[in-house]
């Protein structure tokens, strides 16, 4: 029996689509020299399109919205939404009707059925939609597996399935730099710096809603992306924030370890996680994606046993006047403890 006759026999027709919102229209303006042969037609003729911008007619941007006309690329971090429609093609009731969904990646199967209940009959014309939605979390292959199970009237079980296979890409391209330093007169940590680069890989504009950094449960985190002017915190890179493709934008955020670890450094000096980066975009008519890090983690900066830091120190002195100095020793083992002992010398310049 061949694949095209299995087909023929069963009852019931499968159709699934993707939803995407529509694009702008993009013609490709024709123009001439005013000597030319044609004259001033081709731009008259442009200035009657419907589809054209009054007075920006030789922009290919147009006015209008086109219906996509391909399945389109997917990006990790946006959310796939897909239309199931299953039509009874027969002249003859079918009873239990079941249609199951799963999303197949590399790493699991998803159900993304919005009910698991069986339909309990379809009569002739009639259909059963469903509609389904899936933040995409993973890149490479995914398959949609639609299954349709059902019973003829004659009480024979049938059953189909589909396939439908599409490559989610990824939309940014993230690296980070992490700079340790240390705080005016030496806190006993460091600050940590950490430069976020964020590169726009797709062939659209982004529009960037949101970069923030959430940091591990040992410090707390600063943005340096912003510039206060009065009571209104303004953004470094303007009121436009839109990413164009290729374009890198580099955003840097300051972290230091809160109050109750901030003693501790035998704690903090063991400590790699910082956080992750949290990214919102918008692209194409206000299309969202989020895109969520992995634990950021650095190389912890090595202090030896002992540290040694200046609490107050004077800005000057007098010649041949005593003047205080206060310091700070911190044990940074947290294995033994140490016996210190006093050792005066004097330096002359």
């Amino acid at each position: 029996m061949d694949v095209t006759q299995a087909k023929q026999e069963h009852l019931l027709a499968l159709k699934v689509m993707r939803l995407t919102k529509p694009t702008l229209f993009t013609n490709i303006p024709v123009t001439c020299e005013e000597r030319d042969l044609p004259g001033d037609l081709f731009n008259q003729l442009m200035k009657d399109d419907p589809s054209t911008v009054k007075g920006a007619e030789t922009l290919m941007l147009g006015e209008m919205l086109t219906l996509p006309q391909n399945f389109g690329n997917i990006f990790l971090g946006e959310t796939f939404s897909s239309y199931i429609s299953v039509h009874n093609d027969s002249q003859q009731v079918v009873k239990d009707i079941l249609v199951k969904a799963d999303l197949q990646t590399s790493s699991q199967r998803l159900n993304l059925s919005a009910s698991s209940a069986a339909v309990a009959e379809l009569k002739q014309d009639c259909c059963i939609d469903d509609v389904i939605h899936h933040e995409v979390k993973e890149i490479g292959t995914h398959i949609l597996v639609c299954a349709v199970s059902y019973t003829t009237q004659t009480g024979e079980k049938m059953y189909f399935r589909k396939f439908f296979k599409f490559q989610v890409l990824k939309p940014l391209d993230v690296k980070t730099k992490f700079y340790n330093a240390e705080s005016d007169l030496s806190s006993v940590t460091d600050e940590v710096f950490l430069e976020a680069q964020i590169q726009n890989i797709t062939s659209s504009p982004m529009f960037m809603e949101k970069v923030s950094l959430e940091p591990s449960i040992m410090y707390n985190v600063a943005e340096l992306n912003t510039i206060n002017q009065g009571r209104d915190s303004v953004s470094t890179f303007g009121t436009r924030t839109y990413l164009q493709p290729m374009d890198t934008r580099q955003y840097l955020y300051c972290l230091k370890p809160k109050q109750e670890f901030s003693e501790k450094v035998g704690v903090i000096k063991g400590v790699t996680v910082i956080g992750k980066l949290d990214i919102v975009w918008k692209t194409n008519l206000g299309e969202r994606g989020r895109l969520q890090t992995s634990q950021l983690q650095r190389m912890a900066p090595g202090y030896g046993d002992v540290r040694l830091s200046l609490e107050t120190i004077p800005d000057t002195v007098s010649l041949e006047e005593p003047f205080n100095i206060t310091c700070k020793i911190t044990n940074c083992s947290s294995e033994r403890t140490m016996d210190l002992y006093r050792d005066y010398k004097v330096f002359l310049a």
